[in-house]
C-alpha cells in the first residue's frame, strides 16, 4: 500500500501528534511506499514524525521532497533506517541537508538494502567517499543540481573504480563540474562495468574539450587497438543536446552496447567496423578526438588479414569505401605476395636440407651395421641408445655364475 500526501500541510498539529502519526506508520506493516512531498514541514516536525517511525520496518520506499529539511532531520531519520530492512528507495530532493547530512546519509546506508539515492538539489556543497562503507546494492545516485565540482569529481571515482560497486546510473545536471572534473570521471570509468548511464546537462564548465573526452571514453578512434579498449559498458551519456556532433557520435557508441546486449567483444568489433573502417566516420571523429588520421589505418592490420578485411569493408560500407581501402592497403597487399614467394623459397630450401641430411643418415646406418656384423654383435639401427647383450656377453655371465656357485 501507498500513502502520500502532496501539496500544503496543516501545521495545527504538534510535536506528540506527528510522533503519532510516526508510529501509526511503523504499525502498519501494509504501508510499503510513503511520500511526503512538498509539504514544508520542516526539521522539528520531521523529527517527531521519525521519532515515532523508528521501530519501522515495512518501508520500500520513501519520498520526502520540498520539505525545508536540514541535518537535524538527517540526524533524526538515522534509527529508522538502520531498522528499515527493506527500504530501496529515499528522495530527500530539494531540501537543506548539506554536506554533512548526505555523509550521516551514506555512512548509515552502508548495511542497507537501499538502491535508489535521491539528493538532488540538497544544499550539498562537497562529498566523501569512503571505499570501506559503499552500500552494496546502490543502483542508482542522483546527486544533481548540487555544488559537484572537481574535487566531488574524485570522490565520486572512488566509487566508480570500487570493484564492489553496483552504481548503474550517476545523475549530476546542473552542478559545477568542469572539463577536469570530466577527465577524472572519464579515467575512473576506463575499466568500470557496471556504471550504465551517465548524465551531465547544464555543467557550463564542461567545454568542447570535456565532451570530446566522453566521446573517446566510449570509442577512442587514434587506433584500432584504443577502440577495442574503449568503455563498451556505458548506455547512455548525455552532456548537452546543444552540442550535436559530439552526443550523435556518442549516442551511436552506446547503442552498439545496447544492440549487442552488452557483450564487450562484439561492441568493439562493431565499433571498428563501423567507424574504423569507414573513412568517412573515421575523419569525423579523429577531427572531434583531435587525433591525426592522416597515416593509413591499414598499417595497423597484419597483411595476411587484409582479404578478410576489405570484404567486411565491403559487406557494410559498399564499393566507394571498398575503393578508398585498397588505395590504402595497397602495399600491404602487395606485401601478402611477395610474403608467400618467400614462404615457398624458404620452404624448397628447408626440404632440399632435410633430403640431403636424410641421406646422410642412411649412410651412417650402414656403417653402423657393417661394424655391428664384424664384431658379431646384434646392433639394432633403430635410434635406440639402449645397450642390448651380445654372445659373448652371455658366455661372461654363465662363466660367472659357476664360479659363483663353486665358491
Amino acid at each position: 500500500m501507498t500513502f502520500g500526501l502532496f501539496g500544503h500541510f496543516v501545521y495545527v498539529m504538534d510535536e506528540e501528534e506527528f510522533e503519532r502519526i510516526g508510529d501509526t506508520f511503523a504499525r502498519n506493516m501494509h504501508i510499503v511506499e510513503l511520500c511526503l512531498g512538498d509539504l514544508n514541514l520542516g526539521d522539528e516536525n520531521m523529527r517527531s514524525l521519525f521519532r515515532g517511525m523508528t521501530r519501522s520496518s515495512s518501508i520500500k520506499k520513501l519520498a520526502m521532497p520540498s520539505n525545508r529539511i536540514g541535518i537535524e532531520t538527517i540526524r533524526s531519520m538515522v534509527p529508522f533506517l538502520q531498522n528499515a530492512s527493506n527500504l530501496t528507495f529515499l528522495n530527500v530532493n530539494h531540501n537543506n541537508i548539506s554536506s554533512e547530512g548526505f555523509k550521516v546519509l551514506w555512512r548509515t546506508l552502508i548495511d542497507s538494502p537501499i538502491e535508489e539515492l535521491h539528493c538532488a538539489g540538497s544544499g550539498v556543497e562537497s562529498i566523501e567517499i569512503d571505499i570501506g562503507s559503499i552500500p552494496p546494492n546502490l543502483d542508482i545516485l542522483s546527486m544533481s543540481r548540487n555544488n559537484i565540482n572537481t574535487d566531488g569529481c574524485r570522490e565520486l571515482a572512488k566509487l566508480l573504480q570500487c570493484k564492489n560497486s553496483a552504481l548503474t546510473e550517476l545523475l549530476l545536471v546542473e552542478s559545477r563540474i568542469d572539463d577536469e572534473g570530466v577527465a577524472i570521471l572519464v579515467d575512473a570509468l576506463e575499466n568500470n562495468t557496471s556504471l550504465e548511464k551517465l548524465t551531465l546537462q547544464k555543467n557550463e564548465g564542461i567545454t568542447m574539450k570535456g565532451k570530446a573526452l566522453l566521446l573517446k571514453l566510449v570509442n577512442d578512434i587514434s587506433s584500432i587497438a584504443a577502440t577495442l579498449q574503449s568503455n563498451h559498458t556505458l548506455q547512455k551519456i548525455t552532456v548537452d543536446e546543444d552540442s550535436e556532433d559530439i552526443q550523435r557520435h556518442i549516442n551511436r557508441a552506446v547503442d552498439y552496447h545496447v544492440d549487442i546486449d552488452n557483450d564487450p567483444e562484439e561492441a568493439g568489433r562493431e565499433k571498428v567496423i563501423q567507424t574504423q573502417l569507414n573513412s568517412v566516420e573515421r575523419a569525423e571523429l579523429a577531427a572531434l578526438q583531435g587525433v591525426d588520421c592522416s597515416l593509413s589505418l591499414y598499417s595497423e592490420i597484419d597483411p595476411l588479414y587484409l582479404p578478410e578485411v576489405l570484404e567486411l569493408v565491403q559487406e557494410y560500407h559498399g564499393m566507394s569505401e571498398l575503393y578508398v581501402a585498397l588505395k590504402s592497403s595497397t602495399p600491404g597487399l602487395i606485401s601478402i605476395v611477395n610474403r608467400k614467394e618467400y614462404i615457398l623459397q624458404q620452404r624448397a630450401y628447408h626440404a632440399a636440407l632435410v633430403a640431403e641430411h636424410a641421406g646422410i643418415v642412411e649412410d651412417l646406418d650402414a656403417e653402423l651395421a657393417a661394424i655391428a656384423e664384424k664384431e658379431g654383435s646384434q646392433v639394432a639401427v633403430s635410434g635406440s641408445k639402449k645397450r642390448r647383450r651380445t654372445a659373448l656377453d652371455e658366455v661372461q655371465i654363465d662363466v660367472s655364475n659357476g664360479k659363483a656357485e663353486h665358491d
